[in-house]
C-alpha cells in the first residue's frame, strides 16, 4: 500500500496497458478495499495475459472458466466477466480515438486536476466529471465504472491529484508541473 502511494497514485499515467489495468482493478476493488484487490495484483497479471487486453478481448467460454478456477483470483462471475467485455470495449475506444489515454485525457485538456486538500475526507467518492465519463463509458459497453469507480480511477491514473496538501507526493507531483 505503501510503495502503490508513494510512487503511483496521483501520478499521471499514460502508458496504454497500465491505464487499462488500473481500470479493471478499480472495478474488482467495487465492494471490497483496494488493499485486497492490490495484494492480488501480481496474481491477476499471471492470469490474464499481463492484463493485454488484445489478447483479453479474444478470451472464450474455456478461459473464463479457468479464470474462475484460479486460486486466489476474485470469484465474482460479473466481475470476471467484466474483464473480458471491458477489454473489447477498451478496443472500441481506441479504434475510435487513437488510444484510451487520448480518450481520457481529453475529459480535462490533458492537465491534471490539483485538489488542495487538508485532509483525504475533504475529496468526494465521485464528481460531475466522474459522473460524465461513467456514462459514456457504459455507452461502450463497459461493466464496474460507476461514478465512485472512475473518480477512484482518475485518482490512480493522476488526472486528480488528491494527495493531502502536506504530503510529501503531493509537493513531488506537483513540482514536475
Amino acid at each position: 500500500m505503501i510503495a502503490y502511494h508513494d510512487h503511483e497514485w496521483g501520478v499521471p499515467l499514460h502508458d496504454e496497458k497500465a491505464l487499462f489495468e488500473l481500470l479493471i482493478l478499480e472495478g474488482l476493488q467495487a465492494g471490497l478495499s483496494w488493499e485486497i484487490v492490490l495484494k492480488k495484483r501480481e496474481l491477476y497479471r499471471e492470469a490474464v495475459d499481463n492484463f493485454d487486453y488484445q489478447k483479453i478481448s479474444m478470451y472464450d467460454e474455456n478461459k473464463y472458466d479457468e479464470l474462475m478456477n484460479t486460486s486466489g483470483l476474485i470469484k465474482n462471475k460479473l466481475k470476471m466477466k467484466a474483464i473480458i467485455s471491458n477489454a473489447q470495449a477498451y478496443i472500441k475506444i481506441q479504434e475510435e480515438f487513437g488510444s484510451f489515454d487520448i480518450y481520457i485525457w481529453s475529459y480535462v485538456n490533458n492537465q491534471q486536476i490539483i485538489h488542495e486538500y487538508e485532509h483525504f475526507s475533504e475529496a468526494p467518492t465521485f464528481d460531475d466529471l466522474s459522473t460524465e465519463i461513467s456514462k459514456d463509458l457504459k455507452k461502450y459497453g463497459f461493466k464496474f465504472v460507476g461514478p465512485t469507480i472512475i473518480y477512484s480511477y482518475l485518482q490512480a491514473i493522476g488526472i486528480y491529484d488528491d494527495h493531502e496538501i502536506s504530503c510529501f507526493a503531493h509537493k513531488k507531483i506537483n513540482a514536475k508541473h
